[in-house]
This record gives structure tokens, C-alpha cells and sequence, in this order.
């Protein structure tokens, strides 16, 4: 949900780190234990001498303290910090589930004031077949407000405005017998307090102030083929999605939400790899302004960009030129587009950029390093902990 979108994709991303170091846990338990490694073997790879984390996150034991940079243009300049507690399944998963437990508690903040802190849980049932997610976001999140659609006044001069918002969001997956597709059905509810500067209030929609609270389901229906989550180099992810809000289910107003996202990964030789995303978000009924969908590209500030409709489609291609470093090239364009009587007007936008990486864990498939992306509001820098489209 937007008004804790910040937030909540910090908590994804953190809880994909503490997975990289949970799935080495959920490997040992196939295999006898081995001899403790020397310590220089922790973060060296025995293969090539090259740093590599890969044994040290062999020999973790539970508990693991996360830190990711938060560069946003959005949001300002911060960090993201939490601690992770993995409890790895038994030894009775069939081949090839036997996911671990994780559990996460975290904070954050950033240079303009945003603050937040978030618990999660991601529990693995009957033999990895059901999944359950559980989270809780509190947050008080600077933003600044641009339209829904184009509005030439706030799009040169826009309206900052405070979001504190508590949310929480519970779901269960259920995977379809021994296939790559999964169903699920979750439930949203948060309550968001808006508010804005005394100077500002003339320049804003009525009502743009206040509480609201906003609750509903959200059935999703997902595929995953990539042979990594982390930096694929293979395989296609697919996620239909649905965020049914109405007031018999806990929110003030009726309104709908459905997003299609889409992943491809093509390995064109030994060293090179064609990544293709696409995604598009449709709103319905009576949505809060914090709710539109907006474009979420590298290059675009989040919530820059907003409309009643969004799609967007990135290319991405990564070259491991030499030994662990890879270069990356990508480029994009985004689309917004309004219905109300209100504002009809569109936006589009297009970006790219480049970047590059480094091998941090290579049995785990991991690559870390940074982008610098160019937008309709010049470079923005990016701090990359595998894929840019990171899905767990």
C-alpha cells in the first residue's frame, strides 16, 4: 500500500538478505555438517581467492544483522537497519522446497525527517507448500505532491506534505502441487494521518488533509521459473494481483486495485544476460491520492509520477566482463494516464543508465553494486543488493 510503500519495500528487501543467509541454513540440514572452515576461508572463495561471503553466511546460526543504504530521491538520503532470526525447516521437505523461516525487525530513517520502524514473519507449512507473511509498518514518511496527472503549478513548485500511517498486512500462498504457480489471499489495513504546511493548504485538492483508514483483500495468483531470486540469469517470474478495498472490510470508501508484473530472463551467451520487466497497475472507484499508482522506474522519484492507470517496461543487460564484475545497461519508459472528468492529461516518461557489479556470494547467485540512473529529474544513484526488480 502506498502510504507505507517506503517502508514496506525496505522490509522486502531486507527479508531477501536475511533469505540468502537462511537458504545456506536450509542446505545443511541435507547434508552431514562439515569441518569448521578457517576464517579466511569465511570470506574468501577457495576457488579463486576472490572475496566472497558465501562461507561466512554458511556459518551463521540464527541470527543476522542487516544494513542497506537508502538513497531515494524521494525520500532523501538514509540507511535501513534490522535484525533477522531464521529457523530453518526440518529434514522431511520433499526436494527442492524446504525454504527456512525468517522473522524481521527493523527501523529507518533518512535525511528529510522519514522515520519508520517494521516487523515481519515469513513461515513456511506443510512441506513448503503454504506460506504465510505477516507484517506490521509504522512510519512517518516527507513526500511531495505533483498531481494526479499533469498539473503544471505543482509540477514546478509541489506541495510537501507528511504521511504517518500503521498498517498491516497478513497473507497465506499455497503452491500448486509440485509446480512453479502459487495462489493467495491476504488482508490489508491501515489507518493514515495527512497532513500538510499552513502555506500549502490553498494549493491542494479539498480533503487532501485528514485521517483515513483503508482495508481490504488481496487475492494474487503468481508463477516462478528463475533459477535465482537474487541475480537471475534464467527463467521468468509472472504475479497477477488485486487490492479489493471496501467498507464492509474495514475502509472508508469502495475502490479497487489490480496490478500485472512480469519478468523474463534470457542467458544470450556464457557472460551476458537480457533481463525484460513489465508492469502495469489500474485503480478503480474512489481511491485516496496516496493510493494512485505511479511509474517506479530507476530514474523516477517515487510517487512522482501518478495517474488513475500506470505501465512502464525496463530492459536490463548485464555483462560479467571479467573474473566477479559485470557491467549493466538499462533503459525504460513509463506511462500514466487519468480518466476523471478532473484531469485528463498524461504523462510519459522515459530513463536509463548504468552500473555496475561484483560477485559477493557466488553459490548463492548474489551480486551487489550501485546504478546511476538518468530521469526527467537528472541522475539519481542507486545502492543494488542483487536484481533492481527483486521479487522474494
Amino acid at each position: 500500500m502506498n502510504e507505507s510503500r517506503v517502508a514496506v519495500h525496505w522490509l522486502l528487501l531486507l527479508v531477501c538478505c536475511a533469505l540468502l543467509v537462511s537458504r545456506a541454513r536450509a542446505q545443511d540440514a541435507a547434508s552431514e555438517a562439515p569441518a569448521k572452515p578457517e576464517a579466511s576461508s569465511r570470506i574468501r572463495s577457495p576457488d579463486d581467492g576472490w572475496l566472497d561471503l558465501g562461507g561466512f553466511l554458511d556459518q551463521s546460526y540464527g541470527f543476522v544483522p542487516v544494513a542497506i543504504p537508502i538513497t531515494e530521491p524521494t525520500i532523501g538520503v538514509g540507511a535501513a537497519g534490522a535484525v533477522t532470526f531464521i529457523d530453518k525447516q526440518g529434514e522431511g521437505a520433499a526436494a527442492g522446497f524446504g525454504r527456512p523461516n525468517v522473522t524481521v525487525l527493523g527501523a529507518l530513517g533518512t535525511d528529510n525527517g522519514t522515520k519508520g520502524a517494521f516487523a515481519g514473519d515469513m513461515r513456511h507449512w506443510l512441506d513448503d507448500r503454504v506460506t504465510t507473511l505477516v507484517g506490521v509498518v509504522r512510519a512517518s514518511v516527507n513526500l511531495n505532491f505533483y498531481g494526479i496527472g499533469r498539473d503544471p503549478a505543482l509540477e514546478e513548485f509541489p506541495a510537501a506534505y507528511n504521511l504517518r500511517t500503521t498498517g498491516l498486512v497478513a497473507q497465506a500462498r499455497y503452491r500448486l502441487g509440485d509446480s512453479q504457480a502459487w495462489i493467495g489471499l491476504g488482508y490489508a489495513l491501515a489507518q493514515t494521518a495527512t497532513s500538510v504546511s499552513g502555506q500549502e493548504e490553498g494549493r491542494l485538492p479539498p480533503g487532501f488533509q485528514g485521517e483515513s483508514t483503508v482495508g481490504g483483500l488481496l487475492p494474487l495468483v503468481s508463477f516462478d521459473s528463475r533459477d535465482n531470486m537474487f541475480t537471475p540469469t534464467k527463467g521468468s517470474y509472472l504475479e497477477l494481483s488485486a487490492g479489493l478495498f471496501s467498507k464492509a472490510l474495514g475502509s472508508d470508501t469502495n475502490f479497487k486495485r489490480v496490478n500485472l508484473m512480469a519478468m523474463h530472463y534470457v542467458p544470450l551467451s556464457r557472460n551476458l544476460t537480457l533481463g525484460l520487466m513489465g508492469s502495469s497497475t489500474l485503480s478503480f472507484g474512489d481511491v485516496p491520492f496516496y493510493l494512485r499508482p505511479y511509474i517506479s522506474l530507476r530514474g523516477v522519484p517515487i510517487m512522482r509520477f501518478q495517474g488513475d492507470y500506470t505501465a512502464q517496461t525496463e530492459a536490463e543487460l548485464r555483462w560479467q566482463f571479467w573474473e566477479r564484475f559485470s557491467l549493466v545497461g538499462f533503459a525504460g519508459i513509463g506511462a500514466t494516464r487519468n480518466d476523471s472528468s478532473q484531469n485528463r492529461a498524461s504523462q510519459n516518461v522515459t530513463t536509463g543508465g548504468f552500473g555496475i557489479r561484483y560477485e559477493i556470494a557466488r553459490k548463492y547467485g548474489m551480486h551487489m553494486g550501485f546504478d546511476v540512473a538518468y530521469g526527467p529529474t537528472g541522475p539519481v544513484f542507486y545502492v543494488q543488493f542483487g536484481s533492481a526488480w527483486m521479487r522474494p
